[in-house]
């Protein structure tokens, strides 16, 4: 049964092709969406972008037909319509500000009311109006198209139970025939397997399927001389080692909680690439501004100026990586070493669009706070010979347009899932003290 599929303003500006993604269904903008989106247009962040362009779609769609009546969103799709009710919500029920959610939400049950054989679905992102909506016996829902509890997130990392026997055979001959799974498909391309025997959990070994060599997992070496003094201090950690130093795997995400070592190792990784093995020109190291409660304002200085309190976690990982003594900390030696050698940059999220990026090595730090489209926004910018990480704690996340699910870390993982130049690991094991351990558990 087609359906009507009421849009709130903050999904539009969230996603400006949303209007695309209900199938068969009737798409219903209430006029005063418009009026709200319009507001937005001057808007230079990501979302006076997306309501410049639901402004554009909705043009060129009042150029095909009456968008009173409705137009065709294309083969296979409903229509959309722009629309608008002199139906006013009961004063025991509308907000004493006569806002301009009420006055949507008017238009969600008079279309509800009007077309009885097409169930009404009012859309939006905003949780106290589906509340709004719930009380007046109207059905709401969030916008996800692709919404991924993190339960269900893949983990990059498969167990396999096995006998002793296969386990002794995984180190004697260096790879072992692909573990038959439950739904009989091949793993993801660079999922790591860990082969334990089943009668003695401690004697396992560890292996990555490699989609070049259908039907078997090569045995992976834990690498023990580690990464610019870093050594991994457990299976996860190796893992993230390995793909970050795997050429072949072009786009990382990295998704954990505090203290499991993300930043830290993916720029020991970058370093090793860009200053040890020369294979990347540079370094270049960002992250998305988003405060952390209450904001102090605005800063003053040039650009590096502006971003040092943001980017200093940054600057602190790379000079822990450097192993400064005391005094030579004292004699003024840093991160700007490197950053005045050309070897390290650090580059606003601000400032990517339109730039192209080749043989650089590139970190996107605090990842869980871009949307989709941003995330989109800066993976396209990555030209030939560029490899780019991107990690972050989707329990963490500032950006008040994005949660847990819906943000662009998790976005990328899980629609990059099957690609071969494409590698994903979940941390669990936090390792930067007992104290940030039982914090990140406990609280």
């Amino acid at each position: 049964m087609k359906k009507n599929f009421v849009l709130d303003t903050n999904v539009l500006l969230h996603d400006p092709r949303s209007m695309f993604a209900f199938e068969e269904n009737d798409v219903v903008i209430p006029i005063y969406v418009i009026e709200e989106i319009d507001n937005f247009k001057r808007d230079l962040s990501s979302l006076g972008r997306n309501a410049r362009a639901v402004a554009r779609q909705l043009d060129e769609f009042r150029a095909q037909g009456k968008l009173g009546e409705g137009v065709s969103l294309g083969e296979g799709k409903g229509l959309v319509r722009v629309l608008f009710t002199e139906k006013e919500l009961s004063r025991n029920l509308a907000d004493s500000h006569g806002s301009v959610d009420s006055k949507i939400l008017a238009v969600a049950l008079d279309i509800r009311d009007r077309e009885k054989n097409k169930p009404a679905v009012f859309v939006t992102k905003d949780t106290n109006l589906r509340i709004r909506a719930d009380a007046l016996g109207l059905h709401a829902e969030d916008y996800d198209v692709e919404e991924v509890a993190l339960d269900d997130l893949w983990s990059g990392i498969a167990e396999v139970d096995a006998d002793a026997q296969a386990v002794n055979d995984f180190y004697t001959g260096g790879f072992v025939p692909l573990p038959q799974q439950g739904d009989g498909e091949p793993p993801p391309p660079n999922e790591f397997v860990v082969l334990r025997d089943r009668d003695n959990p401690q004697h396992s070994a560890v292996g990555k399927y490699s989609a070049a060599r259908q039907g078997y997992v090569p045995l992976i070496k834990i690498p023990k001389e580690g990464v610019w003094g870093i050594r991994p201090r457990n299976k996860e950690q190796a893992f993230t080692l390995d793909l970050l130093l795997n050429d072949d795997v072009r786009l990382v995400t990295i998704v954990g909680k505090a203290g499991t070592g993300k930043t830290l190792l993916a720029i020991a990784a970058g370093l090793q690439r860009t200053m040890e093995d020369g294979v990347y020109q540079k370094l270049l190291v960002s992250r998305p501004i988003f405060p952390l409660g209450r904001d102090i304002g605005y800063l003053p200085g040039d650009v590096e100026e502006k971003l040092n309190p943001w980017m200093q976690p940054i600057f602190d990982n790379v000079e822990y990586l450097m192993n400064l003594s005391r005094s030579e900390k004292k004699q003024g030696r840093g991160y700007h070493e490197l950053m005045d050698l050309g070897i390290l940059e650090i580059e606003p999220l601000t400032y990517i669009r339109g730039r192209s990026i080749p043989n650089q090595y590139i970190i996107v730090d605090e990842a869980q706070n871009l949307t989709p489209h941003e995330v989109k926004t800066i993976i396209t910018r990555c030209g030939d010979g560029t490899k780019i990480v991107l990690t972050g704690d989707p329990y963490q996340i500032d950006n008040p347009y994005v949660d847990a699910t819906n943000n662009g870390l998790i976005h990328v993982a899980n629609r990059f899932r099957q690609e071969r130049l494409a590698g994903h690991i979940t941390m669990s094991k936090g390792e930067r003290s007992p104290l940030a351990e039982l914090a990140a558990n406990l609280l």
